[in-house]
């Protein structure tokens, strides 16, 4: 599901002040896949695990950082898996804004 449908989805049954409150947290924390990516790149430069803290994966984050993203292969398959790491991000975050839209009468 494409982050548009996923976000209608998400924001079904918020008036429109509450929508405007939605898409203002949203926009201002959501990870672009793209910044994923260039962060997960790090991890080949000795900074490994940059990807996983920016997600609020901090156990994970951790662990590569010590680990030089498990030798490397945690690293790689984050290279091929970022769009799904940003996105699994971005759909927890949607939950969570839609939780302070919903407070913000």
């Amino acid at each position: 599901m494409d982050e548009y449908s996923f976000l209608h989805h998400a924001s079904a049954g918020l008036s429109q002040n509450q929508m405007q409150t939605f898409m203002l947290v949203y926009n201002s924390r959501r990870k672009n896949p793209t910044d994923i990516l260039l962060a997960t790149f790090l991890g080949f430069l000795g900074l490994a695990g940059v990807q996983r803290f920016m997600t609020r994966q901090y156990f994970l984050g951790f662990m590569y950082l010590i680990s030089g993203g498990f030798f490397g292969i945690g690293t790689l398959v984050d290279l091929l898996t970022y769009k799904s790491i940003a996105n699994d991000y971005n759909r927890h975050l949607a939950y969570e804004c839609y939780q302070v839209a919903k407070m913000n009468n």
